[in-house]
C-alpha cells in the first residue's frame, strides 16, 4: 500500500512539474524578467511549501497573480528592487502566519469561493489562447489545424484513459504520448523551447544591490503588501478548495509561514515570488497526489529540468500542455453553481457572478475583497430587516419587546418603532430577545433614553444579557446608572 501511495505521488509530482514550466516562464515574461527567475522561484516555493507547509498535495510556484502586480516596479526601478520586494513580501506573509491570521479565510463566504474558482477557471482557459498565436498574429492554416488536433487528442487521452486504467496519471500519458507523436512525425507545432531556453545552472545567493534606506522602503513596501495580500488570498482559498476535494483539513497558519519562508528564499536566490497555483494543484490532485512527496518531486524536477533535462523538456509540444490546462479549467469550474442559480437567493447569485467577472477582468485580491464586501452588506441588510418590535399594553404600562440584532444597520428601524411623545409616563423596554452587537447599538439605546427624558417620561430597560451589560459598562457608567437594568 505504501509503495502504491509513493508511486502515485511521484507520478503526480512529475505531471504537475510539466505543467509548472510553461506557466512560470509565461509569468516571468509577463513581469519582464528572465524566464529562469520564474523557474528558480517555482523550485524554491514548491519545494519549501511542500516540505513545511500546512497542506500536503497543494502545489505552489511562481504565480501569475503576483507577477502582474509588480510589472510597474520592474519597469520603473529594475530587478534588484523587485528582489527586495519579494523578500519583504515573504516577511509579511510569515508575520501573517505567526500572528495566526490564517483563520481570517473563514470570513470568505461560499458564494465568493464559487466565484473565485469560476473566475480562475476562465482565466486559466483564456491564458491558453496565447499559445494559438505566432508573435502577435493568430495561427492559421496547417499550424492551426495541427495545434487544434493535438490539443483535442490530449484532452481525449485525459478524459478517456481513466476508463481503461488508473495506474498512471492520464495527464502524464497525454503529455508524453503527444510529445512522442510530434517528434516521430515531425509535426509543425510550437514547443516549450519556442517560449524560452530553460537551460541554466544552480541558483546562487544574491543580496539585492540597492540602498537600504527609508526611500527604498517607500518604493517597495506598497508592492510588497500587495504581493503578500494576493499570495495569501490565493493560497488560503486554494487550501480551502483542496480541503474540500480531499476531505481533509489543512493548517492555514503553517501554510502562511512556509509560503513566507519560501518567498524569502526565492528572493535571496534570484527567483520570483509565488503562491499556491490552483491549476497545478488540480493536476496534482487529479493525478493522485496527496502527500508532501508529490510537491517535493514537482519542485525538484523543475531544478532538474534547468540543470540537466532542458533539451528533452524544450521538445514538449505546447499543444499537449494547453490540452491539459483546458481540462483543468473545465474541472476547476464549479458547474454546480450554474444549476443552483434558481434555487439560491439572488444576492448569492449576484456575488458569484460579480466575483467571477472581477477575477477575470482585474485580479483575485480585488475580486475576493469586493465579494466579501457585497456579502457583508447583504448580511447586514438581511439582519437589519429581521429586527422587529412587539408592542403590548400590560399591567406595568406599555411594553416594547424587540427581537433580533441591534447594530449599525438596524438602529434606525429600532428607534422609529418608539413613540415618546404619545407613550405613557412609564415605558418598559424588554431586551430578553435583543442582542447588542456594536457601539451603534449602545448609542441607539442612549438616544432612546434621551428622547424619553426630554419628553419627561421614564424608560425602564429590563432583561439585558450579561454581554449587553458589559458593553454598556465599557462604554461608560452614565448609560448604566441612568438605565434600569
Amino acid at each position: 500500500m505504501k509503495t502504491a501511495r509513493l508511486r502515485a505521488d511521484v507520478l503526480a509530482g512529475l505531471t504537475s512539474s510539466f505543467a509548472l514550466v510553461p506557466e512560470c516562464i509565461a509569468f516571468a515574461l509577463v513581469a519582464q524578467l528572465n524566464p529562469l527567475m520564474g523557474l528558480y522561484g517555482a523550485f524554491f516555493i514548491c519545494l519549501i511549501t511542500a516540505l513545511f507547509g500546512g497542506r500536503p498535495g497543494m502545489i505552489s510556484g511562481a504565480a501569475g497573480s503576483m507577477a502582474v502586480v509588480i510589472v510597474a516596479l520592474v519597469v520603473q526601478h529594475g530587478v534588484q528592487y523587485f528582489l527586495a520586494t519579494v523578500l519583504l513580501g515573504g516577511v509579511l506573509m510569515t508575520l501573517f502566519g505567526v500572528l495566526r491570521l490564517g483563520k481570517l479565510v473563514r470570513m470568505v463566504p461560499h458564494p465568493v469561493m464559487l466565484g473565485f474558482v469560476n473566475g480562475l477557471a476562465i482565466v486559466i482557459a483564456m491564458a491558453q489562447l496565447e499559445h494559438f498565436k505566432d508573435g502577435e498574429a493568430w495561427l492559421s492554416g496547417t499550424p492551426l489545424n495541427v495545434m487544434v488536433a493535438l490539443v483535442l487528442l490530449t484532452m481525449a487521452i485525459v478524459y478517456l484513459l481513466p476508463k481503461l486504467t488508473r495506474s498512471v496519471p492520464p495527464a502524464l500519458v497525454a503529455i508524453v504520448g503527444v510529445g512522442l507523436l510530434t517528434g516521430l512525425f515531425d509535426l509543425p507545432t510550437h514547443t516549450l523551447g519556442d517560449m524560452a531556453n530553460i537551460a541554466g545552472g544552480l541558483p546562487s545567493l544574491i543580496w539585492p544591490d540597492i540602498p537600504w534606506n527609508l526611500e527604498t522602503l517607500r518604493i517597495i513596501l506598497p508592492y510588497a503588501v500587495l504581493m503578500a495580500m494576493v499570495g495569501l488570498l490565493e493560497t488560503l482559498l486554494t487550501l480551502n478548495l483542496t480541503d474540500e476535494i480531499t476531505e481533509t483539513r489543512g493548517h492555514a497558519n503553517r501554510e502562511c509561514i512556509a509560503l513566507g519562508a519560501a518567498n524569502i528564499a526565492s528572493g535571496l536566490f534570484g527567483g520570483m515570488g509565488g503562491c499556491a497555483m490552483i491549476g497545478q494543484t488540480m493536476i496534482n490532485l487529479s493525478s493522485g497526489g496527496r502527500t508532501r512527496v508529490s510537491g517535493v518531486v514537482s519542485g525538484v524536477m523543475i531544478l532538474l529540468f534547468v540543470l540537466f533535462l532542458s533539451p528533452l523538456i524544450e521538445r514538449i509540444p505546447l499543444a499537449a500542455l494547453v490540452g491539459v490546462m483546458f481540462v483543468v479549467a473545465q474541472q476547476t469550474f464549479a458547474w454546480a453553481s450554474l444549476r443552483v442559480i434558481t434555487k439560491v437567493p439572488k444576492n448569492d447569485v449576484f456575488v458569484i457572478v460579480a466575483v467571477t467577472i472581477i477575477t477575470v477582468f482585474t485580479d483575485l485580491a480585488t475580486a475576493v475583497m469586493c465579494g466579501i464586501v457585497i456579502a457583508a452588506l447583504n448580511f447586514a441588510w438581511q439582519h437589519a430587516r429581521d429586527l422587529y418590535v412587539e408592542v403590548r399594553e400590560e399591567d406595568l404600562g406599555k411594553v416594547y419587546r424587540p427581537r433580533g440584532t441591534l447594530f449599525f444597520a438596524s438602529t434606525t428601524r429600532f428607534l422609529e418603532t418608539f413613540e415618546p411623545a404619545t407613550d405613557p409616563e412609564v415605558v418598559t423596554l424588554d431586551c430578553s430577545h435583543l442582542s447588542f452587537v456594536d457601539y451603534s447599538a449602545i448609542a441607539a439605546l442612549k438616544t432612546l433614553r434621551d428622547r424619553y427624558d426630554k419628553a419627561g417620561k421614564h424608560l425602564r430597560v429590563v432583561h439585558l444579557s450579561n454581554r449587553c451589560k458589559q458593553l454598556l459598562k465599557r462604554e461608560g457608567s452614565t448609560a448604566v446608572h441612568s438605565t434600569s437594568l
